[in-house]
């Protein structure tokens, strides 16, 4: 391996040869003594962390090329990178090598439209029938699956392409016709040119849409002072969108303007400009090749420099300008462009070394006994830190705190994506699905304020933060075109530690100064209080999303009155399920999926109590543990647990995840493992769950081997399902009624080993008036006709009626529900299907089909139960009916802990129930999930404070190797969101419990 220093004589040997040549060199000379020194502190700049990667040094000088020699956009990917960085490479070659002006200038607009656009649409047309999953079209039915969307731009289709056909020839006619009659070689002066209108309009496009899109947003003037037109204090989303239908009007013009308008005003500015006749130079091809592209790619970007240039010229007047002029329109353009990013990284990167240091003085908890050393010694090296910052800015490199402590470095030029990996990558948990069920809702709400300015003016590498409720939602912009922007959304932890509640807080702080205060206020309160934090309040955007409620039980639940009624709420309930089961099985659809007839035009109470829940404050809502309270029971005979021990474990690396948890479905369709019951062994252990809310009763039951003891001894002689007699052997039932076939259950489910006379003793019991309403409601679904006759003949037939008690009053007596429930804690282990061995339970669980039925009527009977105490009671059957309609066509009434929790949040069911149970509290609880329009409050955060920070958890974790999770530098900061900026870097560094892969956006 060579020497640092061996790069040093070869310097030395090649200046020897220049002077022996051609005599001494100055530069060769000076070069050479400089790389002697940087070659002597490589190792300092590699511990230091400013010595770049390879890779990342490539693939930076790549992208800084891209954006500002060639007018492209940072991509999503590093291939998309590399792909984009060649043709852009290639167009710029053949501008130079085309002979005719004319023909450069066409070929410089078509070349600069097309590379603009989103051409990962163009996969799109050979996967027409792929869809998104997540997007939601508001004005589709609530609780049908998600649909792709389908308006204007979000795929390439007829309308896309002959729009961008349109744009096309339109900017080709524009450029061509300008620079054909109007291009001779003018003067530079703007007085008396043909560029003189088209600069002006230029100077009016750009305040115009500058104040349009300035009066979008929270604040005005950056984020000093209060937009007294944006609608503040909207807790209903259609009175928020009625108070913004004028803010949307001005947005709709600014679109006009900005998309359509002038790009074509800086097409004939650039087509008419006298430089275009010297094209034929490496500079000015390269110069107007990304001039007439960044037209396109960055629209508000280039209206800005191209408005600096315009007034430049009009300030010099008919001066000449020997330095400035000589460069042409295409350099000073690409020259402008450099200038301004730069200014403005300064500018943000000066603002956060600003927070580092006054916030390590001014908050108490991140004073350090060394920090009036490191703020003197800062203030008396101020020139130092200032050239720190600026060589920052010059190599769009990200600043370093050390520690984030005020001591900075300059960290190693990196793409702006700042993470080497793939985007979307994350750490799942049972939480993520609600970040993957709101991230298409919200993308679509995204693209509405990204078209209207609502957000600011948008560069790859900026970074929002959203929030609601226990939600926090970071947003990142990755690309940016013409009519499209490319984002990754990612979802934060909810579970809140201390360090991120302090900083939740202050987020909530921040935003309820911006929208919560009065619509009129003084000149005095009308300034940002929170002008000095790291978040930016910019806009509310309407989201479907979950909102989550939770409340204690007592009072409900250990209510003697309230359990004396369940047992005749789940007799009813599994009455209606198994005629709605006969119906599905007769007509072959699920009842609750069309509109059927409803027994009344109010809304169910179930409906009304979940919106009454979803309007709580959050103050008013006690939330529920995390520790799930259900129990685990040792089964006999069965050796599944040996299945989880292998050999193969890695202990250098990750370790797939092992399926040790059976998730219980209560819906035999979807096909997934269902609960397998079995009785406790006497004595036996009682444990917690270890998997987060998992449910250890979900588990697959550990039993003993060749264990037999305080086990119901099973006759050998008898049938496996424990029923003296087959279904073979059971009588035919004669219906009096033609129709009453259609209502008939399967012969299994009337082998259960009861007596006759049990059953008899039980039969007042069974809801006889309900069953003959229910034949009336589900009899004309099942014949097609509303027959008097027939419905009647329905009612009285017999054996129908005795079928359906039989079955009825079985399934009651298997799950122990034969008597008044007493106990709290017996209706909880009923709910989560840990059920006690009864005489009739292994006939009940071998007839898997059966017995989620019984399950599920039991939590419908519970959330009746539920209802009816916070509501009042039921009145009548009609209402009844349509309650239970309600709960099977729109809610899903489960565990969290099951795969159709899971399912049905993904496919945005409209309403979510859960029993749970708070061991630490001994109280049981309620959790109501309800799918809404709500307002997400969305800021923007400082991107050179993000990139900082992530550059030194980069440096710490990787060079300094401190991986200590009490570290200073991700503990709470309210002012800086150290915590929650750490959260969101990419695993394995940081830890989002959801990543979208990078969604692309039509911002028309």
């Amino acid at each position: 391996m060579r020497s640092p220093r061996s790069p040093g004589p070869s310097t030395s040997s090649l200046s020897s040869l220049w002077t022996w040549r051609i005599g001494p060199v100055p530069e060769l000379q000076l070069a050479s003594q400089v790389l002697h020194v940087v070659f002597l502190l490589l190792p300092l700049l590699w511990a230091l962390g400013m010595l770049s990667p390879l890779d990342a040094l490539l693939l930076w000088g790549m992208e800084q090329f891209l954006v500002f020699g060639l007018g492209g956009s940072p991509m999503s990917s590093n291939l998309r990178l590399m792909v984009m960085f060649a043709v852009s490479v290639a167009v710029a070659v053949c501008n130079f090598f085309i002979p005719s002006t004319l023909g450069v200038v066409l070929f410089s607009v078509s070349m600069g439209f097309l590379l603009s656009l989103d051409l990962s649409q163009i996969g799109s047309l050979c996967t027409r029938s792929k869809v998104v999953h997540g997007w939601r079209d508001s004005g589709r039915r609530r609780g049908a699956s998600p649909a792709p969307p389908t308006s204007f731009g979000w795929h390439l289709g007829c309308r896309e392409m002959l729009l961008y056909l349109c744009l096309l020839l339109a900017a080709m006619a524009d450029a061509g016709l300008l620079h054909h009659f109007l291009g001779p070689p003018q003067p530079h002066s703007l007085v008396g040119g043909p560029q003189a209108p088209v600069s002006y309009l230029l100077l009016a496009l750009f305040f115009l849409c500058w104040a349009l899109r300035e009066i979008q947003g929270a604040y005005v003037f950056g984020g000093v002072l209060i937009n007294p037109l944006y609608p503040r204090g909207m807790t209903s989303v259609p009175v928020f969108k009625q108070k913004s239908r004028g803010l949307h009007l001005a947005a709709a013009v600014r679109r006009l303007l900005l998309n359509l308008v002038s790009p074509f005003a800086m097409i004939a500015f650039l087509s008419m400009d006298s430089s275009v006749q010297r094209l034929h130079t490496a500079s000015l091809s390269v110069g107007f090749t990304r001039a007439f592209r960044v037209v396109w790619q960055g629209s508000e970007d280039a209206l800005l420099h191209m408005v600096v240039v315009v007034s430049v010229r009009l300030v010099a007047g008919d001066r000449t300008l020997p330095g400035w002029d000589s460069l042409g329109t295409g350099v000073q353009l690409l020259l402008v462009g450099l200038l301004c990013d730069r200014l403005v990284q300064f500018l943000a990167k000066l603002k956060f070394t600003l927070t580092v240091l006054v916030t390590s003085w001014t908050e108490k908890k991140q004073r350090r006994q060394s920090a009036g050393t490191l703020l003197a010694l800062n203030a008396s090296l101020c020139p130092l830190l200032l050239a720190v910052v600026t060589l920052s800015a010059i190599l769009s490199a990200p600043l370093l705190p050390l520690f984030t402590l005020p001591i900075f470095l300059v960290g190693f030029p990196r793409p702006q994506r700042s993470w080497p990996g793939p985007v979307g990558t994350a750490c799942p948990c049972p939480d993520s699905i609600f970040y993957q069920q709101m991230s298409g809702s919200l993308a679509s709400a995204l693209r509405g304020a990204f078209a209207r300015g609502s957000l600011g003016s948008l560069s790859p590498g900026s970074h929002f933060l959203g929030r609601f409720q226990d939600r926090m939602v970071w947003i990142m912009i990755l690309e940016r075109g013409y009519g499209y922007c490319t984002v990754n959304i990612k979802g934060l932890e909810l579970q809140e530690t201390s360090c991120h509640t302090v900083e939740a807080r202050r987020v909530d702080e921040v935003f309820e100064g911006a929208f919560e205060r009065p619509e009129r206020l003084g000149f005095t309160q009308g300034l940002n209080l929170h002008w000095g934090n790291a978040l930016s309040p910019c806009a509310a955007l309407p989201v479907w999303v979950y909102s989550d409620a939770r409340n204690v039980l007592s009072g409900i639940i250990d209510s003697h009155d309230n359990l004396r009624k369940l047992q005749d709420d789940f007799l009813k309930a599994l009455v209606w399920l198994l005629l709605r089961h006969c119906v599905q099985k007769r007509k072959g659809f699920i009842w609750g999926s069309e509109e059927g007839p409803r027994g009344g035009s109010r809304k169910s109470q179930s409906s009304q109590l979940a919106q009454s829940f979803a309007n709580q404050p959050a103050e008013a809502v006690i939330v529920e543990s995390n520790v799930s309270s259900l129990k685990f029971r040792q089964d006999s005979s069965s050796m599944t647990s040996f299945g989880d021990w292998s050999d193969e474990d890695d202990l250098f690396g990750p370790q797939p995840a092992r399926r040790t948890v059976a998730l219980v479905s209560t819906e035999a369709q979807l096909g997934h493992t269902t609960l397998q019951t079995g009785p406790s062994l006497p004595g036996s252990v009682e444990m917690d769950s270890l998997f987060e809310n998992m449910a250890l009763s979900a588990l697959q039951p550990l039993q003993p081997l060749g264990l037999g003891l305080g086990l119901p001894a099973v006759d050998k002689g008898r049938n496996p399902d424990g029923s003296a007699e087959g279904p073979a052997s059971l009588p035919h039932l004669n219906f009096s009624c033609p129709q009453s076939e259609a209502f008939n259950l399967p012969k299994g489910w009337r082998t259960a080993p009861l007596l006759p006379s049990r059953l008899q003793q039980l039969r007042s019991l069974f809801p006889e008036d309900w069953f003959r309403f229910n034949l009336g409601r589900f009899g004309s679904a099942v014949q097609g006709e509303d027959s008097e006759d027939m419905t009647k003949a329905l009612k009285e037939d017999e054996a129908l009626r005795e079928l359906h008690a039989q079955v009825v009053l079985s399934c009651l007596i298997s799950l122990g529900a034969e008597s008044t429930f007493t106990s709290p804690s017996y209706v909880y282990r009923l709910y989560c299907g840990d059920v006690p061995w009864t005489e009739g339970l292994d006939w009940l669980s071998a007839s898997k089909e059966l017995y989620q039925i019984a399950l599920r009527a039991f939590r419908f009977s519970f959330k009746l139960l539920f209802d009816q105490a916070s509501l009042g009671p039921i009145e009548g059957p009609e209402e009844l009916f349509s309650t239970l309609e309600d709960y099977d066509r729109d809610w899903y009434i489960g565990l969290v802990a099951e795969r159709g929790w899971h399912d049905s949040v993904l496919q945005e069911k409209p309403f979510l129930f859960s029993l749970g149970h708070d061991l630490t509290m001994g109280t049981y609880t309620g959790r109501v999930l309800s799918l809404q329009e709500q307002l997400v409050q969305v800021g923007r955060l400082n991107g050179e404070g993000v990139r900082g920070q992530w550059a030194n958890l980069s440096w710490e974790l990787l060079y300094a190797t401190n991986d200590d999770e009490e570290r200073y530098s991700i503990q709470a900061h309210p002012i800086m969101l150290r915590n929650l900026t750490v959260q969101a870097a990419d695993p394995p560094l940081g830890y989002p419990i959801y990543s979208s892969a990078p969604l692309h956006l039509p911002c028309f």
